[in-house]
């Protein structure tokens, strides 16, 4: 286990692609002791270079094709191929698991659920499969973290495979009041990267009354927030970038 996960910390993101389906195995493994280290880790694969990303254009954004020049928005690994390639290497096996990584969405432990979630987020799914999952664990799901971790999941899977009802039944979370507080902002962010269009007042005035800093700090353990983070909570970075971008980068200097 500790081999594979140093091969995910490895440059070679070829590598880190040959790894995934080791990773999956060990996973879906009720038995193994190092299931959740191991489900926690095979989804950074599947989205390379996405840490401090944070911005409605590129935030659960999955690139794909290459560029005519032969590489692509992922950058070039330190053998010298498109990191792209890896990457799409690492989602194609999680696409081709998906069948047994499903089940996952229903396990005991709330924080498997959620990583279930963010390495489900990545599979192709042109039948669906995955996003009617999703909805079916939101519909039962008792856990506030989880049901944002899922609305966040569909976010991601609607950003690559546009679903309008999707869409807009995210919009209604984050209006909805009778939503928990850490929904409705997995909400509000999502339906900003699902669309072009202004953000409503309604939608700052929300998000600006839910997004305090101890929340943001308690929603760090989803992987989208705790990736999106970079010298401040991931939602309020993503918050400060998506709705109010003329504010400055927070300084780590007492001086500044």
């Amino acid at each position: 286990m500790d081999v594979l996960i140093g091969m995910c910390a490895d440059d070679s993101r070829a590598a880190v692609a040959l790894a995934v389906p080791f990773l999956i195995r060990i996973a879906t493994d009720p038995h193994h002791r190092h299931r959740a280290d191991a489900l926690g880790t095979l989804a950074a694969p599947a989205r390379a270079r996405y840490f401090g990303v944070a911005s409605r254009g590129e935030l659960l954004l999955h690139r794909s094709g290459l560029q005519h020049d032969g590489y692509d928005g992922y950058g070039v690994e330190v053998t010298g191929y498109p990191a792209g390639w890896s990457v799409a290497a690492a989602r194609a096996a999680i696409t081709a698991r998906t069948p047994v990584l499903l089940p996952l969405l229903d396990d005991p432990d709330p924080a498997m659920r959620i990583d279930a979630s963010y390495a489900l987020a990545t599979a192709a799914d042109p039948g669906h499969t995955v996003r009617s999952a999703f909805a079916t664990r939101f519909a039962k799901e008792q856990d506030p973290m989880v049901r944002a971790a899922l609305v966040l999941a569909t976010a991601e899977t609607t950003r690559a495979q546009p679903h309008r009802p999707d869409t807009a039944w995210i919009r209604e979370l984050w209006q909805d009041r009778a939503q928990a507080p850490e929904v409705r902002l997995a909400a509000a962010i999502g339906w900003l990267c699902l669309t072009d269009e202004l953000a409503p007042d309604a939608l700052h005035t929300t998000v600006d009354a839910l997004a305090t800093e101890e929340r943001a700090r308690a929603m760090a353990v989803l992987p989208w927030m705790a990736a999106a983070g970079c010298g401040e909570p991931g939602l309020l970075r993503c918050v400060r970038l998506m709705l109010h971008p003329q504010e400055p980068e927070p300084s780590d200097d007492p001086w500044a």
